[in-house]
């Protein structure tokens, strides 16, 4: 899936959130958005996951705008959307079955009904619970593939996150859009979630990914768009956005400089 969006506004009431953002993510690409707390940066991952319709302008998946679908057809765009969020949420059962929820829920009814009698027949036959094979292939990415049979709530918030991932890429996804998925966790396992993004790139997955943490920006992404109230400043490779931005306010921003409205400064004196 290559997925862009084209001029693309997104405001609620009177507020402006978005404006006129046009930005694209190809098969096998990962684009990092970076920018201050409360540029719009949630906001366009929620556009880009068809979660809400731009006001203006339009969101694109292969040349195709899902918003001028049928409801069925969007949510067969939407299907192949993976999305993971800053705060791991799991169900209360085993680590394999939250990692297989994700692929049944991309299922349609009948092919779920299939599925749960395969299921139930084979644990008839065998007499114990079986695991399926792409199931433990995304634990085993995220090196979880021993803790299939865990109850979740035992899991390290660290550990949760790399479930949350591995539930996301079990059901072979076209793009992933990540939201801040590293933000709350120590150096090991958000070392171990950059190699499973990595390796989701290798596997030809498109992956939108927003982050406050410049390093990791730099480390895994192939471009890196900034963005800074609502508006995308510029968008390039990290070697060029780090160290030759063309934009004086993504120099500060990269530089550790406070970016602010002069006149609101002034008024809260």
């Amino acid at each position: 899936m290559n997925l862009e969006l084209e001029h693309a506004s997104y405001g609620v009431d009177e507020t402006e959130i978005l404006t006129d953002v046009s930005l694209a993510v190809e098969s096998g690409e990962i684009v990092t958005i970076i920018g201050p707390s409360g540029a719009g940066k949630t906001t366009l991952l929620r556009l880009a996951a068809l979660f809400e319709r731009p006001t203006d302008g339009a969101v694109r998946s292969d040349g195709t705008d899902p918003w001028s679908l049928s409801r069925d057809d969007r949510l067969e765009f939407r299907r192949r959307i993976g999305i993971v969020f800053q705060q791991a949420s799991l169900f209360e059962t085993s680590v394999a079955r939250n990692v297989d929820i994700g692929q049944r829920v991309r299922r349609s009814w009948p092919q779920r009904v299939g599925d749960f009698l395969e299921r139930l027949t084979a644990r008839w036959i065998r007499a114990s619970p079986t695991v399926d094979d792409r199931t433990l292939g995304a634990l085993e990415l995220v090196g979880l593939r021993d803790a299939w049979d865990r109850d979740a709530g035992s899991l390290s918030g660290g550990e949760a996150q790399r479930v949350s991932f591995a539930r996301a890429l079990a059901a072979d996804p076209d793009l992933l859009v990540l939201d801040e998925p590293t933000s709350d966790l120590d150096p090991r396992n958000t070392a171990i979630l950059e190699r499973a993004i990595e390796r989701a790139r290798e596997r030809d997955h498109g992956v939108l990914l927003a982050t406050h943490d410049m390093h990791q920006a730099e480390r895994i992404s192939d471009r890196v768009a900034f963005l800074l109230e609502g508006e995308l400043v510029e968008v390039g490779p990290p070697e060029r956005i780090f160290d030759d931005p063309r934009d004086e306010r993504t120099a500060r921003f990269v530089n550790g400089d406070l970016l602010y409205d002069e006149n609101e400064l002034l008024a809260s004196l």
